[in-house]
């Protein structure tokens, strides 16, 4: 995908918010996702840590979305929220398989595979390189609203107004033409 068809991030759109640090392991700041977030070979979360969420912050949430997939809103590959104000990290794996890493009372929602877990980098063959946006949300609330049933969209809708601040680490992932 050419830098001109790259679509705008999901939060280009809610209000500006302070932001916070967010790092990891297997995600460098616009480097390759490893195989092991690849949808057909690891489909495996990546580590994530956080430091210093505004003052306040009662929860987080975290996200992963592909703002170029080719359907005219892009793809949600994760999304859980209330997690615990305590909580700053989540170990490789945390959204994947049997959610061991995740914080007891956080909520896994659909992704846009269908499934209520991680789901990898999978663009079309050719489609060019597609940003993987992980994004970590400080919200001003114990528990964001929705439950389990609800969808990223409307997740987003409920971190639009409830959001303190915000941290994000892109990865990048291109599937190889199928010649």
């Amino acid at each position: 995908m050419t830098e001109q068809q790259r679509r705008p991030l999901p939060h280009d759109f809610h209000p500006p918010v302070p932001s916070f640090t967010v790092v990891s392991e297997d995600l460098v700041e616009g480097g390759p996702l490893k195989s092991e977030q690849v949808y057909a070979e690891g489909n495996r979360s990546p580590h994530l840590r956080w430091e210093g969420a505004p003052e306040g912050t009662r929860s987080y949430a975290v996200t992963c979305f592909d703002p170029d997939a080719p359907t005219g809103s892009g793809f949600w590959h994760w999304s859980v929220f209330n997690i615990p104000a305590t909580v700053r990290e989540l170990p490789a794996g945390a959204g994947s398989g049997d959610m061991a890493g995740l914080p007891a009372g956080a909520v896994h929602v659909r992704n846009d595979y269908g499934t209520r877990d991680f789901g990898g980098a999978a663009p079309p063959p050719g489609d060019g390189s597609h940003r993987y946006v992980f994004t970590v949300y400080a919200v001003d609330s114990e528990e964001l609203g929705p439950d389990a049933d609800a969808s990223p969209a409307v997740v987003g809708f409920q971190l639009r107004f409830k959001t303190l601040g915000r941290a994000q680490l892109i990865g990048e992932y291109e599937a190889p033409d199928a010649a």
